[in-house]
């Protein structure tokens, strides 16, 4: 079999697996990206999470000896949800990003990915294949746009025509000359309303983005939260789509297209409270195969605070004050004092005063006392 069947046939067998878009570049370095990546790099924008070798970015032949083209992935996932609950006093709701609906895309993607390296070993004899996913040493992104799956945002996501930026991205390293796809235009043009209305800033300008600043980032992390930032985060549990939505090209983009990413909307969108108690097994149990779990329950229970802080839910003061009291993590502990005094109160001012005696931990009396601002 000739190059060009194999491409084609790889290219039918690829869709009748779940795999939405597919394209091909080739293993040459990614020499604008390296330039770009150290200067994100002295600039400290890096969330990172990322491959701290940027050799390693930006030179597939340093992860497949071989290595003479790239097979980049697209896969869709939904915009929408069906039968959406709403939050209401009481029951106050948080929200998780869309790309951690349904079952963890790094899963779904793997699955596939395998997949289509199993196919590749059956038709080459002495083929070599590197997989990634997210996680991998390549900018999926970079690989994306050079192999024609669509062109990079201002708002640093992949935009294809057919599904806008809600694409799962992947790719196959491999020792097979494919024939390379072209790049896209870029389709943004004059539209900046995603770096207008990023809520802190993140979007320094069109495909540049301090991570450090970034709501999706922020979420992630497990630390306590700067103070500039709590406003910010509203009800989000994990990740932010704001520049997505505002996006003129993912306007109509629904992509109801795999079972596997429909949300269960008691997942995707949570009541806060009970999250606030929830065990490592119950949450692993209830949110283990969902992408926003990836970094343990804290950072939701963090982050679920704040949003009731940011509700000023009155019904919450019972269990901030036993997480005040009684928690043994020094973040949870001051993440509540901050939101019970956000929250208001006699009963919020009388539990701040009682824990200031008690508290030995810094950090935390740090916030406590950030708490008791509030009623001055």
């Amino acid at each position: 079999m000739n190059i060009h069947d194999l491409q084609r046939d790889f290219v039918a067998y690829a869709m009748s697996i779940g795999v939405d878009k597919i394209g091909f570049t080739t293993a040459a370095p990614f020499t604008e990206l390296k330039n770009r990546l150290r200067r994100q790099q002295e600039l400290g924008y890096q969330s990172g999470f990322e491959e701290s070798d940027i050799e390693k970015r930006t030179e597939p032949l340093q992860l497949l000896d071989e290595a003479e083209s790239i097979i980049a992935i697209a896969v869709a996932y939904p915009s929408r949800m069906q039968n959406a609950p709403i939050g209401k006093k009481g029951a106050r709701r948080g929200i998780f990003c869309r790309a951690s609906w349904g079952v963890d895309y790094h899963t779904a993607l793997r699955e596939r990915l395998k997949l289509l390296s199993a196919w590749l070993e059956k038709q080459v004899e002495g083929v070599r294949i590197e997989s990634m996913v997210d996680t991998g040493a390549l900018v999926d992104r970079a690989v994306a746009e050079r192999a024609g799956i669509g062109w990079s945002g201002k708002n640093c996501s992949i935009i294809t025509p057919e599904f806008g930026s809600y694409v799962y991205l992947g790719e196959l390293i491999t020792n097979i000359p494919f024939a390379p796809d072209k790049p896209m235009e870029d389709e943004c043009g004059d539209c900046r309303l995603c770096l207008d209305v990023c809520p802190t800033g993140a979007l320094i300008q069109g495909g540049q983005l301090d991570a450090q600043r970034c709501i999706a980032f922020l979420t992630q992390t497990k630390g306590t939260l700067p103070d500039e930032f709590r406003s910010h985060i509203g009800n989000r549990l994990y990740g932010c789509d704001t520049c997505q939505t505002v996006c003129p090209k993912n306007k109509g983009k629904i992509n109801w297209i795999h079972e596997e990413f429909v949300p269960d909307p008691e997942l995707a969108k949570p009541l806060l409270t009970p999250l606030l108690t929830i065990s490592n097994r119950e949450f692993k149990a209830k949110f283990g195969h969902v992408s926003g779990s990836w970094r343990g329950k804290k950072p939701i229970q963090r982050n679920a605070i704040l949003a009731l802080a940011h509700f000023k839910e009155e019904a919450a003061i019972p269990d901030l004050i036993a997480l005040l009291h009684k928690d043994d993590r020094p973040v949870i502990r001051g993440t509540a004092a901050w939101a019970l005094g956000k929250i208001g109160g006699d009963t919020a001012q009388t539990a701040l005063h009682e824990a200031e005696a008690t508290e030995q931990d810094e950090e935390v009396l740090s916030e406590i006392y950030k708490g008791l601002q509030f009623f001055k």
